[in-house]
């Protein structure tokens, strides 16, 4: 994990280590002198050692602190960023208290960011739907002490919000009405975007993580993020870019399913993305709605994909659509069931739909899936823990890698605690 001011200090040690070793060596090779004057003479010269490397500590911390000062604003006890809507947005430097609002995949990028979930003091209950059912509760507890009362749905309560007390408070940037009511309430509000990035799920969280890091440099993550969700990226790619169009898989994405809807996703929603992403296509692509699109059985009939992903915003399994246990709906001639080939999609940190931390491994995990020949060579359960461990220094067990990829149907369950 390259972070500047850890290698500063590195390196600071480094040179009070040999300093020390060589004052050492010298006093106990100096016959000409009593036992107590050569260490007495080595405890002073170890001691000024241990000063100019303090010094040299010192300057280096200052210089990555003035860097991160310089690029973010910060000033006395504040700093000031310009969040994913524009805004300058000036909070306090030393932030112990968030709450999070209609941004619902942020609370667990916050948790992972931070390695702890102390801070979160409120979030909303689609998000802690998701925490109660996935590896983010296991893992950082103190997520579910949060507070859910002062939002439902899209509508905050400004009053229960003041109560958590919250220096920052982060909000979806398409909900300006919501970030005008926080600004009037005197809380310090941070816009974070979904969509400014046309739904790709790498590059929007790689804009989260360079805001975040810019308010809190000293948890600065985004180069280490980015490069790795690279890395995956390009692997994907330079497997799947020759795939001639005739051969390239037809895929569904099941967003939302009900007794009484069906949403998907058309050109310009997250289901875009990942069929792009891993070489397949969008049978709805022709939608041009931004977000979810409701469609009907006659559509996906015609359509007819080989492939249903289906996402952790909905209750149904595989077994559902195999069983047609839903609604009227008769899935039975499309060909993705007949040949049993619906997936749900991934649950480690926040339903693998949006952006998130399982971003990457959730677009390996996807390419295997689609094209399992062309990966045979990827064992997900190794990548996803050694992901963990390079980018976030999370140790995973085998059963907490495995449990991502097989998450609960209560988290689909999205409005409800």
């Amino acid at each position: 994990m390259k972070r500047s001011g850890y290698e500063n200090r590195k390196k600071a040690a480094g040179i009070l280590l040999t300093a020390i070793l060589t004052i050492a060596l010298t006093a106990c090779g100096n016959t000409g002198k009593t036992d107590s004057a050569a260490a007495s003479s080595a405890s002073s010269q170890i001691t000024a050692a241990a000063s100019s490397a303090a010094a040299q500590t010192a300057a280096a911390q200052e210089t990555t602190a003035k860097a991160a000062a310089s690029s973010a604003g910060q000033t006395g006890d504040t700093i000031t960023v310009t969040d994913h809507a524009g805004n300058e947005v000036t909070v306090p430097k030393n932030i112990q208290r968030i709450a999070v609002c209609d941004i619902y995949p942020l609370p667990s990028v916050l948790c992972i960011f931070f390695d702890s979930a102390e801070k979160i003091k409120g979030i909303a209950d689609a998000s802690m739907t998701a925490a109660k059912n996935s590896l983010l509760g296991q893992l950082y507890p103190d997520i579910l002490k949060a507070d859910t009362g002062y939002i439902k749905g899209s509508e905050i309560n400004t009053e229960e919000l003041l109560k958590l007390k919250p220096d920052v408070a982060f909000y979806s940037a398409g909900n300006e009405k919501q970030g005008e009511a926080l600004r009037k309430a005197g809380i310090p509000a941070v816009a974070i975007s979904a969509n400014k990035w046309h739904y790709d799920c790498i590059e929007t969280l790689n804009n989260w993580m360079s805001l975040l890091s810019q308010m809190f440099p000293e948890n600065d993550k985004s180069k280490i993020s980015a490069d790795y969700a690279q890395k995956i990226y390009d692997r994907v790619q330079s497997k799947v870019k020759d795939i001639p169009d005739d051969q390239r898989k037809k895929v569904f994405f099941l967003f939302q399913y009900s007794d009484s809807m069906i949403s998907t996703s058309g050109e310009n929603f997250f289901g875009n993305w990942w069929a792009q992403a891993v070489g397949a296509k969008n049978v709805a692509k022709e939608l041009t709605k931004d977000n979810a699109v409701e469609v009907n059985m006659e559509q996906i009939y015609a359509w007819n994909p080989e492939m249903i992903f289906i996402t952790n915003f909905n209750s149904a399994k595989p077994e559902d659509l195999y069983g047609n246990k839903v609604g009227n709906y008769d899935w039975s001639g499309i060909d993705a069931v007949k040949n049993k080939q619906a997936y749900k999609m991934p649950l480690g940190m926040y339903r693998s739909y949006t952006p998130g931390v399982d971003t990457p491994v959730t677009l390996l995990w996807m390419a295997k899936t689609v094209y399992p020949d062309l990966f045979s060579d990827v064992d997900i359960t190794k990548e996803t823990k050694d992901y963990y461990r390079t980018v976030f220094n999370v140790e995973l067990t085998d059963e907490q890698a495995n449990a991502i990829f097989a998450p609960s149907a209560e988290a689909g369950k999205v409005f409800t605690n």
